[in-house]
């Protein structure tokens, strides 16, 4: 990204921006298969939605404590700074696994006391909107 593309992106109020985090399981067929469809998802959720993405921030998937990654800790600071009004994920399983829901609803009411909302991507949650 140029200088440039950064200070209009920096220009935006903190509501259009956006952050991208993708955490999927990878096919053993094809590994980047399902990292490619959910960026390329969350891409075209944020721009049918007028927001822009400042970042797209990827994490390995396999552990369910959001904190003990590293991507989902940079999402942490980008929030915590105000850098971004949104974080757009596919589903809930991307901040913690199904069997894991306290530890995703705990990421999600600070990223809400942080003034950030979350986005499912996936179009089934798409249409409802912001996580709760």
């Amino acid at each position: 990204m140029t200088a440039i593309e950064q200070e209009n992106q920096s220009a935006l109020p903190a509501a259009a921006r956006a952050v991208l985090y993708v955490c999927v399981e990878q096919g053993r067929q094809m590994p980047a298969l399902a990292t490619e469809r959910a960026t390329a998802e969350g891409k075209q959720f944020a721009k049918s939605r007028g927001l822009t993405i400042v970042d797209t921030i990827t994490d390995p998937y396999g552990e369910p404590v959001p904190l003990r990654r590293k991507g989902w800790t940079r999402v942490r600071g980008m929030a915590e700074r105000a850098e971004v009004g949104t974080v757009i994920v596919r589903w809930p399983a991307a901040i913690a696994p199904e069997g894991s829901q306290e530890l995703r609803h705990r990421e999600i009411r600070w990223l809400h006391d942080h003034g950030v909302q979350i986005r499912y991507s996936w179009e089934p949650l798409a249409r409802d909107g912001e996580a709760r």
